[in-house]
């Protein structure tokens, strides 16, 4: 479902570019008045707003196709974002347009990591007057997509159930909230994991050194930071690298907010200035 408004002539700002605004369904059930102060002010503002309802991934992915020259703004949370940003890679158009985000939900830690306002009337004040910041990716060899940070927290797996975010918001608003909310399963204690750690072909652990914890994140250089956390008594290790690859026995890994696996192998690769978001100035 669509709308669009009329809005006014462009000023000589930001204001001017026209916006396709996606209104996540997990936003509308867990804070519906937020979303409406974001639409008004963003509709308010802009030159011109189509805005987008979708009730389906694959509606939200065609209103994201058909957007021509508007720059593609989501009202929603971490997952929100990710879902677009993947969305946007897949189709190879990440680079036409700056992304804007205004956080409404309970995850937004990634957003305001990444420079995003945590409030909702500075986050929609960032979409009209803010600035775009180029951002790296880490991108694995599924088409998987990491914004933020890449971690393995190495212990006996306990899966998370898939949420699925884009039903009907009148049928499943609690169960939304319950997924967006519940922390991710740990252990208590975190075994010894064996894994085969390489960075830019640079042998960096092998199986026979257990590890605790891998973490991984795009730095401002243009390469990815890497840490092994070894086990008690060991050196730890840190690289920089364009590539990292994570081998071993059966292991999930968490990226940004999301827990995927069990693989055996895994390749992530840093894509320079994959995308841009709108920031405060």
């Amino acid at each position: 479902m669509s709308a669009v408004s009329p809005g006014h002539p462009p000023p000589d700002s930001g204001r001017g570019h026209p916006l396709l605004l996606v209104i996540d369904p997990a936003a509308r059930a867990v804070d519906g008045e937020s979303v409406r102060i974001a639409k008004d002010v963003l509709c308010a503002g802009a030159y011109s707003v189509k805005v987008c309802v979708p009730d389906s991934a694959e509606e939200a992915e065609r209103a994201l196709a058909h957007r021509g020259r508007r720059h593609p703004v989501v009202l929603g949370d971490d997952a929100a974002l990710l879902r677009m940003v993947r969305a946007l890679h897949r189709d190879r158009t990440l680079g036409e347009a700056p992304v804007a985000l205004v956080p409404i939900g309970p995850r937004s830690a990634l957003a305001r990591g990444l420079g995003v306002p945590g409030q909702v009337l500075a986050a929609a004040r960032a979409v009209l007057d803010g600035v775009e910041r180029e951002l790296d990716l880490l991108v694995d060899e599924s088409g998987g997509i990491v914004l933020g940070t890449l971690s393995i927290p190495c212990g006996t797996p306990v899966s998370q159930t898939a949420a699925h975010w884009w039903t009907p918001v009148e049928k499943t608003a609690r169960s939304l909230v319950r997924t967006l909310t519940a922390p991710i399963p740990v252990n208590g204690q975190q075994p010894r994991q064996r894994l085969r750690v390489e960075a830019d072909g640079v042998l960096l652990a092998d199986l026979d050194q257990p590890v605790q914890e891998i973490s991984v994140r795009t730095s401002p250089s243009g390469v990815a930071e890497v840490f092994v956390r070894r086990t008690e008594g060991a050196e730890h290790v840190r690289a920089q690298a364009r590539t990292i690859t994570v081998s071993g026995r059966d292991f999930r890994y968490r990226a940004d907010s999301a827990v995927t696996g069990p693989v055996r192998s895994r390749t992530w690769t840093v894509e320079r200035s994959a995308w841009r978001l709108t920031v405060p100035r």
